[in-house]
């Protein structure tokens, strides 16, 4: 039995053979049957990137170099600003001044501590060693002011005497004498002390009886005579031990210095610490002192005449 092209099922059941999927786009029949609104869309293919445009993993810059990069870059200016600031450096006049002026005030300081170090000899002194160093300084200042009110005494008694002229003779006889108590061309007498010192050993050098010299002159001494040599103003102490010379005249041990003076202010001036008593001590040799109400110094030295000095008085 042959085919009827015409009949309508015919043609029906040729399209479903020929169109596995169903009629519509390739679609199941599950599919057709579904609704447009529930069906799940498909998934969108991912575009594939061009092959021009394609880059490595290792070329990729991450996302904290640029930050990294500014940063370092950011400190490298600022130390460069850092260091034209600093150098060379830019000093003002009144940065100059301000140095100059803390330079001056340190070596004050430094000055100060050097003068109150520990080698000072009156920092280990007792309180009574420092009392009579007191006591002496003040003794000084007293016979200075006593000294300046007997020169205007006499100075008030030539302003004032009838016979200015027999008062002036009278004033110059008094100060010969006493000018040649000091030059030694004059015999003197009156209070003082005595200082024995003995050298058993031949360590006391000449420059140790000068410092004697020197502390009693210091003290008020008026007359000196050491071992019947008198020692004035330009005596000079040479040699050591058995060759011991006082203006080139040769003396020996024990040493005898026969000083008239206050003796209030002639012993504590020998025995302060550090003094005169001490500093023979170490040298092992002996010092005493004796105070006495009546000292004679009667060694005399010959009147000398200066050979250019002359008087500038008309």
């Amino acid at each position: 039995m042959s085919e009827n092209p015409q009949n309508p099922q015919n043609h029906e059941n040729a399209d479903e053979a020929g169109t596995p999927e169903g009629a519509e786009g390739g679609r199941t029949p599950e599919e057709a049957r579904t609704p447009e609104s529930v069906r799940k869309p498909e998934a969108a293919e991912a575009p594939e990137a061009p092959v021009g445009d394609a880059v490595a993993d290792d070329d990729v810059p991450e996302p904290e170099a640029p930050a990294v990069t500014a940063a370092a870059g950011s400190e490298s200016t600022g130390r460069r600003r850092l260091a034209s600031a600093l150098w060379p450096p830019r000093v003002t006049r009144a940065q100059l001044i301000v140095a100059l002026l803390l330079f001056v005030l340190g070596l004050g300081l430094a000055i100060q501590v050097s003068s109150t170090s520990d080698n000072s000899a009156l920092r280990g002194a007792r309180q009574e060693d420092l009392v009579r160093i007191l006591d002496e300084l003040d003794d000084r200042t007293q016979r200075l002011e006593d000294e300046q009110a007997r020169l205007e005494k006499q100075r008030s008694e030539l302003e004032s005497s009838s016979d200015q002229a027999e008062e002036a003779r009278r004033q110059t006889e008094e100060k010969e004498q006493q000018l040649g108590i000091l030059a030694g061309t004059v015999a003197a007498e009156g209070p003082g002390i005595t200082l024995t010192v003995g050298d058993p050993s031949g360590a006391v050098e000449s420059d140790m009886l000068l410092d004697a010299i020197q502390e009693l002159r210091a003290a008020g001494a008026e007359a000196i005579q050491v071992n019947g040599v008198r020692v004035v103003a330009d005596s000079y102490f040479t040699g050591s031990g058995e060759d011991m010379r006082i203006d080139g005249t040769k003396v020996a041990a024990p040493y005898v210095f026969k000083v008239i003076g206050k003796p209030e202010d002639l012993e504590p001036a020998l025995n302060i610490p550090g003094g005169v008593v001490q500093t023979l001590e170490k040298e092992q040799a002996t010092a005493t002192v004796q105070r006495s109400a009546k000292i004679v110094v009667d060694a005399l030295r010959p009147a000398k005449r200066p050979d250019y000095a002359q008087s500038s008085s008309q």
